[in-house]
């Protein structure tokens, strides 16, 4: 009895051992693979390991041909756009001295053609002073002293010079720039410290101005929407050339206005939250990273007033 149970034991063995050797054969090559896979993933991130990496350090290392491509672009694309600048605002201006303000000093009675001669101009002015000084007034440069007598809060990586608090490198000048906000490639200039009032004030104006232009011409450029309307009749209406190019010009003037007016507008709402709140563009992206980076950590961002 004991002898039979020794063999079957010894038979059941023998077929688990057969199976397991069977099993190991079989799958042999598939965990070859995935041995040499870890081991390669190893080797990779033990080449490839920085403790100040993450994803955004990733990200930024992917997209740098991109940057390059954008900031030498708009580097030459500067002078287009300033240029582009004057050309469409010089286009209105001489839409309304040669189409609109004969018609005005023609129909409107007198106290209305002294407001709109008076603040028209007031306005122009303002937006070509501010234009001005926000292209040619230098952004600010951290001073060009010896390193021990910059009061400095880190050393900028591109520059390798202290960098003081709130200073900021613009890719595009290759400069530091103190309380950057951002590089503007219609002024062809940055956004900094000293010509931010500029920028600002010319937002402002030139939102006021479109803004009053439109409200002004919204009947007139009613009315020569309807005319324009009419050209595909037949008979075709008798317009003259110089009408036909009076409606035309109405139009544009107009759409360009209103376009800008929006754009431009709420670009001057954004500026105006941030200067409420002490923050540059820089700073409100950076702040904002910051505090979703201390939430997932469950604390509290605090700003000091």
């Amino acid at each position: 009895m004991r002898t039979r149970r020794w063999i079957f034991s010894a038979i059941m063995r023998l077929l688990l051992r057969c199976l397991r050797i069977g099993q190991r054969h079989r799958f042999w090559p598939t965990q070859k693979v995935r041995q040499l896979w870890l081991y390669g993933r190893l080797c990779l991130r033990s080449l490839l390991y920085n403790s100040f990496t993450d994803s955004d350090t990733a990200l930024d290392a992917l997209f740098e041909p991109v940057y390059w491509l954008v900031d030498h672009i708009t580097r030459w694309f500067g002078v287009v756009f300033v240029a582009l600048v004057i050309i469409l605002t010089s286009s209105v201006v001489c839409i309304v001295y040669v189409c609109l303000l004969p018609l005005i000093l023609r129909t409107y009675p007198l106290p209305w053609v002294f407001w709109h001669f008076i603040y028209g101009h007031w306005n122009l002015v303002m937006i070509v002073f501010h234009y001005y000084m926000a292209i040619t007034t230098q952004p600010g440069y951290p001073p060009q002293q010896s390193k021990s007598d910059i009061a400095a809060v880190s050393i900028c990586k591109k520059c390798i010079a202290p960098k003081p608090a709130r200073t900021h490198h613009c890719s595009i000048c290759n400069r530091c720039v103190l309380k950057m906000d951002h590089h503007c490639p219609w002024l062809n200039n940055c956004v900094g410290h000293f010509n931010h009032r500029y920028f600002f004030s010319f937002c402002l104006f030139m939102t006021m101005g479109c803004i009053y232009s439109s409200v002004s011409g919204w009947d007139m450029f009613w009315e020569a929407y309807a005319a324009i309307e009419t050209y595909g009749q037949t008979p075709p209406p008798t317009f003259s050339f110089h009408e036909r190019a009076f409606h035309k010009s109405v139009v544009y003037a107009w759409v360009l206005c209103s376009s800008v007016a929006l754009a431009l507008g709420a670009l001057m709402i954004w500026h105006t939250v941030l200067i409420t709140r002490g923050e540059t563009s820089i700073e409100r992206h950076i702040n904002r990273k910051e505090k979703k980076r201390l939430q997932k950590k469950g604390k509290v961002m605090r700003e000091r007033g």
